[in-house]
């Protein structure tokens, strides 16, 4: 009896033990994918997905890459995501023909676990603002010294080392912190200082032959399989993977992501500022009609929003705003044409200098930047060809201009208002009238016109 008694008690407690673990085979793991620049909008997304898994219980967070490289700022926001999570996340550079470049070096570094398919690269970290030469510039050959050659030498040396120094400060800046990352994440920290100071780049098995990363899968079960019982440190914490039979639960951008994503896009971004402009232009030129003021508005500071949120030139950016003033200026003053060229030149001049067209995935194509300048251009055409038209009218004064038809638009008590060719005049009727009457204007007592109903002038006639 004591031993079936001590045999239960075994049994209960072998069960107690045992029943968490499929409570954590069970634990889903949630897949973020980034497939473009790295931007404002994928920092957002990586951040939003992070906190969604860890607050939807998952084991593990699958960062999936596919990226060019991108911003520096919204990397390091990226990168501080990963380091402050509370569950694993592991970086997949997936599938076969993608890379992690540039910035995305640094996250696959960054993350816990890093994992390539077949036929992927990483590396080339340099930072893009960085180019030429770090050594010093070579003499012109056949230069004599002299003390004239050794001032100018002195000036123009001094501009030389200067940049040189700046370009070796931001060098050695990213240099380190990529290291740091690799020492954290316990990968090859030396190759990952040569990714920086040389741009250098490794296909996916030569990754994993280094040490750069620490897993080569075709696909995302396979990698699953090969997680499966591998222990994590995360916050000073070690966490065992169950990743076998876990299921997958795809994080998706929702709308606030993708109209970030959107308005971050310097093309996107530009063609809002255009179309603000003309919306407003329109609603100045025919006040009322409502529509364009709105619709301007609203793609300007759609716009405005989101070039704060780029690194934009502001020189470019100046030159794009004084272009598009002299077009609307065009609208008004007759200069015929003279405004409007120099306007288009200086907006194509701005939209190509606006964004470093060397940044992976946020240069303004130029087949855009022509696109807008020759609607531009046909805008001002038309503008100039309805000046000339209209300045080659014969001017019309007096009662003569006054006839035509008109529409009572409002009757308060003995006062009657008519609209005539979309001016709002007051009028009087020796008839009875009725609102949104057609009326034949036939005089003019200053500035209160005669009016009689359309039907009777007819008769009358």
């Amino acid at each position: 009896m004591m031993r079936l008694i001590w045999m239960a008690k075994k049994f209960i407690v072998l069960a107690f033990v045992l029943l968490p673990l499929p409570a954590m085979a069970s634990r889903p793991v949630t897949v973020v994918t980034i497939n473009s620049a790295i931007g404002p909008a994928a920092a957002d997304y990586v951040r939003r997905g992070i906190e969604r898994a860890a607050k939807d219980g998952s084991q593990l967070v699958l960062l999936r890459i596919d990226t060019p490289g991108g911003l520096d700022s919204s990397m390091r926001n990226i990168i501080q995501t990963i380091l402050t999570s509370s569950i694993p996340v592991a970086c997949y550079v997936a599938p076969s023909g993608a890379r992690a470049a540039s910035a995305g070096t640094y996250i696959l570094y960054a993350c816990h676990i890093a994992a390539m398919a077949p036929g992927t690269n990483v590396g080339a970290a340099t930072p893009v603002a960085l180019q030429g030469p770090l050594s010093e510039p070579e003499k012109p050959a056949g230069s004599e010294p002299g003390k004239k050659n050794k001032q100018q030498d002195g000036e123009s040396s001094r501009t030389d080392d200067s940049a040189s120094a700046m370009r070796h400060k931001q060098v050695n800046d990213a240099a380190a912190y990529l290291r740091s990352l690799a020492q954290l994440s316990g990968r090859n920290a030396d190759w990952a200082e040569q990714a920086v100071r040389t741009g250098a780049s490794l296909p996916a098995e030569d990754a994993l032959r280094l040490g750069v990363i620490n897993y080569l899968a075709a696909d995302v079960p396979q990698l699953l399989s090969q997680l499966d019982g591998k222990e994590v440190r995360v916050a000073e914490k070690v966490m065992r993977l169950h990743t076998a039979d876990a299921g997958l639960s795809e994080f998706t951008a929702d709308w606030r992501i993708q109209l970030l994503a959107a308005i971050t896009d310097p093309s996107i971004a530009i063609l809002l500022m255009t179309i603000g402009i003309y919306g407003l232009l329109f609603e100045f030129m025919s006040p009322g009609t409502v529509a364009p003021g709105v619709l301007g508005t609203i793609c300007l500071l759609l716009a405005l929003y989101g070039l704060q949120l780029l690194p934009v030139n502001y020189a470019g950016l100046a030159l794009i705003l004084l272009g598009l003033a002299f077009m609307v200026a065009e609208a008004f003053l007759p200069s015929f044409g003279a405004l409007g060229l120099g306007g288009i030149a200086a907006f194509v001049v701005g939209a190509l200098i606006l964004i470093d067209p060397d940044l992976p995935g946020f240069g303004i194509p130029p087949a855009l930047v022509a696109m807008l300048a020759l609607v531009s251009m046909l805008l001002i055409a038309a503008t100039a060809g309805i000046a000339l038209k209209t300045r080659r009218r014969a001017r019309v004064t007096g009662l003569d201009d006054m006839h035509g038809v008109a529409e009572v638009i409002d009757i308060a008590g003995d006062i009657v208002w008519v609209r005539l060719r979309g001016e709002t005049w007051r009028a009087a009727s020796r008839q009875p009238l009725q609102k949104h009457e057609k009326v034949r204007v036939i005089g003019r007592h200053g500035l209160v016109l005669d009016v009689a109903p359309l039907e009777s002038n007819d008769k009358g006639a």
